[in-house]
């Protein structure tokens, strides 16, 4: 069983170093010629694009196989009022440098639209301008020639009852282009759908399923982890990589929504351990809030506490 190790987005230890730089539609609104709203777009977006791929070599050196792409990376592209923002074109060679940088040395990468996109929402406009956001994130990858890629959703809205947002979101789901739903991989929540809710829809559907422990901490419904890894996990059985879980621990206290700054060992040690006897490859998605300096300080607490557990290199163990 090899379980690889990532992060989200930012590196602490490249601060000056983001590709996650916004233009609000407020500023952008503000320039009063259309050719300097478009040198304002395209000057964060290559700033962006260029940080991005110094972090992917940062990553690489370190030994730093799983990523996650900030949902930041190019500023106002889906907004509806922003016309005329041809950034695939304009940026053509560089989504293609970093999509054969990652190809390259095997990077795994993902993304997590952000939470108003809700494709179980009860607003018709709610769930076109989700189809419109999606998509971002699926050009992403073909620009990149990333084939591999996929985007983290949770399920959304209980609006009517959760059994009733349950049923609108198969019903969404399945009525979406196959181009988003093939790249979709759901998570449960911290609030409402629990990891039993959105197993059912994974199933149902045909969508593997991303585990977040903290949020099954959370929200359970006293359902049993244990009862279930292995149908979680088996979700991922016609993907060509392995099944991917997010870990973060509360800040205070057993039930605290919000993530701390680093995992606690212990923890994530009994989690590894209970998915030992599945004998499934999974590679691990850290959600702290100190990033990368806290996979690093996870490593450190595994060889402290599990010496008898192989590191494979800086990231990467087996047990």
């Amino acid at each position: 069983m090899r379980i690889r190790l990532g992060y989200v987005a930012i590196s602490l230890k490249l601060p000056k170093v983001t590709s996650s730089s916004t233009v609000t539609f407020k500023t952008y609104s503000k320039f009063i010629s259309d050719e300097e709203k478009l040198n304002k777009l395209k000057r964060v977006t290559l700033s962006n694009l260029d940080d991005l791929y110094k972090i992917l070599q940062y990553n690489v050196e370190n030994q730093i196989h799983f990523y996650r792409i900030t949902s930041a990376l190019v500023p106002l592209a889906t907004h509806p009022e922003v016309k005329d923002w041809n950034y695939r074109s304009i940026f053509k060679k560089d989504f293609e440098r970093i999509g054969k940088f990652i190809i390259q040395h095997n990077i795994r990468i993902d993304t997590h639209p952000d939470q108003f996109n809700v494709i179980n929402s009860k607003r018709e406009d709610v769930v076109e301008a989700t189809k419109r956001n999606l998509f971002f994130h699926v050009n992403l990858f073909k620009d990149m020639g990333y084939n591999l890629g996929k985007m983290v959703l949770h399920i959304g809205s209980a609006e009517g009852g959760k059994d009733k947002a349950i049923d609108r979101f198969i019903t969404n789901f399945r009525a979406y282009p196959k181009d988003i739903t093939e790249k979709l991989i759901l998570e449960n929540d911290d609030k409402t759908f629990t990891a039993k809710d959105v197993l059912h829809i994974c199933k149902t559907v045909s969508a593997p399923m991303v585990l977040d422990i903290h949020h099954h901490l959370c929200n359970n419904d006293e359902d049993s982890l244990e009862d279930m890894i292995e149908e979680i996990f088996n979700t991922w059985n016609e993907e060509k990589l392995p099944p991917k879980i997010h870990v973060s621990s509360p800040k205070s206290g057993e039930k605290d929504r919000r993530h701390a700054d680093y995992i606690e060992v212990e923890d994530f040690i009994r989690f590894i351990e209970m998915c030992k006897p599945l004998k499934r490859d999974i590679d691990v998605m850290i959600e702290a809030k100190q990033k990368d300096l806290a996979l690093y300080k996870l490593v450190q607490d595994i060889k402290r506490i599990k010496s008898e557990w192989k590191f494979i290199d800086n990231t990467t163990f087996e047990v």
